[in-house]
């Protein structure tokens, strides 16, 4: 398979190169750092620049038979612009211009977040930075107030929330799309995660023993990534070691 893979360059995304070139694939990535390795082709992409999302979507020679969505920004205070740019509105750009590059039956996987599992809650602001252009994003950040960590939250809400909007049009074009949540895992960012939101992910590391290790992460991407998936449409696939479940069963009181 030939395999379109964003944010190759570290983390997940490393892992999942890694995996893919194990396998005998061949994966072109999109970065904008260079990967050291597990690519036969890097396209340097800054998702937060319209103008490089383009150039990069014209440079890129499909067919492809899947597209990792994968490069994002953590939580970080004065990157709130960036952060939504890069996480979705770069993502969303990036995803639609690919689209007639993907072969018949391909598969679309994002990478989301267990920070976005409050979309629901959230599902208006959600709407109103879906609704924009880079152009406006700086404005909707000063009207809503949103700081580092909650452009990253809202970035991972609006991503799960795509992937279902997109699930049924794609159908009628013989593709599908996903999206993974990951939660708390061992990379070079998960200090940013843990200033963000402090003691409640060092008490979700706790109570499960450990963060998740990346190639935990990376497994179940190219599963979604594959032809063996193919009847998963439209699902948010949530990784995270079990924290979802023990928070619902404390809140439940389900345990003694």
């Amino acid at each position: 398979m030939h395999i379109a893979l964003t944010g190759a360059a570290t983390g997940i995304g490393a892992d999942v190169a890694a995996r893919l070139k194990a396998a005998g694939h061949t994966v072109t990535a999109f970065d904008i750092a260079e990967p050291p390795a597990n690519v036969d082709r890097w396209i340097e992409t800054d998702f937060s620049d319209a103008a490089s999302v383009s150039a990069a979507i014209a440079a890129a020679d499909g067919p492809f038979d899947a597209l990792i969505n994968n490069a994002g920004l953590p939580p970080r205070p004065g990157l709130e612009s960036t952060i939504l740019k890069v996480n979705f509105i770069g993502l969303r750009q990036f995803c639609d211009g690919m689209l007639d590059k993907l072969s018949a039956g391909a598969a679309i996987v994002n990478t989301a977040s267990r920070a976005g599992a409050m979309w629901r809650d959230n599902l208006e602001q959600v709407k109103a930075l879906m609704a924009l252009d880079a152009s406006g994003v700086d404005a909707f950040i000063a009207e809503h107030g949103i700081d580092g960590t909650r452009a990253y939250n809202l970035s991972k809400e609006a991503v799960i929330v795509l992937t279902q909007a997109m699930t049924e049009p794609l159908i009628a074009r013989d593709l599908r799309v996903n999206s993974v949540s990951p939660a708390a895992v061992s990379t070079g960012i998960l200090q940013d995660f843990v200033t963000a939101f402090g003691e409640r992910v060092a008490k979700n590391i706790a109570r499960v023993g450990r963060p998740g290790e990346p190639d935990e992460v990376a497994d179940v991407i190219v599963f979604l990534a594959s032809p063996e998936s193919r009847w998963i449409k439209g699902q948010d696939i949530v990784i995270d070691g079990g924290m979802g479940a023990v928070a619902v069963s404390d809140m439940l009181a389900l345990r003694d």
